[in-house]
């Protein structure tokens, strides 16, 4: 299958190697000149050579085509976009103009992007695709080299509308992702870890973030009892949020053992298997500044949607509050302003989305 990805950074350049790997003929689009310059360079400069390494085993491939041209996504059967979700509504713009009926788009994860995709294009007959989480945890090392933490052992995953999941399911398949399909875009979007662990820990470390300027890992250090009964309390809120649209309220730690372990039948409370992986020697430090994306980009993205779902169903959020607050008051700007207010997504859209899933 012809595939485009979009964005060259940590997860764009694992996921364009992997799916090359797999006999897909990868695009890897770059989509701004803020980051990952040198490695795009280097990707250039090697005829598409990348190297991948996950615990005892290396993999190489050469990316098939590596450009900056975004209209070679019109050539594409899946456009796979792996930019942080800030970014999401710009790029969509920009897509527009080459987007054809029938194609597929994958945001992974996507905090509702599905409501930009329709605000933007809806005139245009897509089959929108989003996951809860990313399918691989990696890091570039340097250029060309990718280091691969963890894989998600199971891949949740919403499609709008939903009558087209049996047309799109075979493709999705060969990406070999071992997708399993929810009810509905929504509870992709509000099961996204980074709205609860992302948040949390980093709001509750920024004193240790900056003390160490990031030689420290959240996940190994932060999650404490009592930061622990925070994590909980907003993952209530979250929970009743769902609960009151008509989705499915698992907690995070459910979630988190859907993911990643291999026996769902097990007696493992999946608070265990969250520390598992979080103790994991592979984990990567930081986050290495505050204004980071686990703040900068999960509170606007992932708090701020939830608290506006809340509003809207008088569903009371005060822990999501609190944390959107003492995020903006530490970096010193409104993170709502920027946030994905129900008027920035479209109350209709919103709307739509919900009824498809019910």
């Amino acid at each position: 299958m012809k595939i485009a990805v979009l964005g060259a950074g940590n997860i764009g350049c694992a996921v364009a190697a992997d799916l090359t790997r797999k006999g897909h003929v990868v695009t890897l689009i770059k989509t701004s000149t803020s980051m990952h310059n040198e490695d795009f360079e280097y990707l250039i400069q090697n005829n598409g050579y990348i190297e991948v390494w996950q615990s005892s085993e290396t993999f190489s491939v050469n990316i098939a085509h590596l450009t900056k041209d975004l209209s070679l996504i019109s050539e594409a059967e899946l456009i796979y976009i792996t930019i942080t979700t800030d970014y999401h509504e710009s790029l969509i713009k920009k897509m527009k103009p080459y987007l054809k009926d029938g194609q597929i788009v994958i945001l992974t994860p996507g905090y509702l992007s599905t409501a930009y995709l329709l605000k933007h294009c809806s005139d245009i007959k897509l089959t929108i695709v989003e996951g809860e989480s990313t399918t691989i945890d990696c890091r570039l090392s340097k250029p060309g080299h990718i280091r691969i933490g963890s894989r998600n052992v199971r891949n949740y995953i919403g499609v709008y509308p939903k009558g087209d999941i049996n047309q799109v399911k075979d493709k999705l398949d060969t990406l070999q992702y071992n997708y399993v399909y929810m009810s509905s875009v929504v509870e992709a979007a509000l099961h996204n870890p980074n709205l609860i662990v992302h948040t949390v820990g980093a709001i509750m470390s920024m004193p240790r973030i900056e003390k160490t300027q990031g030689d420290y890992c959240m996940y190994w250090e932060v999650f404490t009892p009592s930061v622990w009964n925070i994590l909980e309390r907003l993952d209530g809120e979250k929970m009743a949020v769902l609960k009151e649209l008509g989705f499915d309220p698992l907690p995070y730690v459910e979630k988190c053992k859907r993911r990643n372990s291999t026996d769902l039948d097990s007696d493992q409370d999946g608070k265990e298997i969250f520390f598992e992986y979080a103790l994991s020697p592979t984990r990567a430090k930081g986050p290495v500044v505050v204004d980071a994306r686990y703040i900068s980009e999960d509170v606007p993205e992932g708090l701020v949607m939830l608290e506006a779902l809340g509003k809207q169903l008088d569903v009371r959020t005060p822990v999501c509050t609190a944390l959107i607050e003492m995020a903006s008051a530490a970096l010193g700007r409104d993170l709502r302003m920027a946030g994905r207010s129900l008027e920035r997504l479209g109350t209709e859209n919103i709307k739509k989305i919900i009824e498809d899933g019910r």
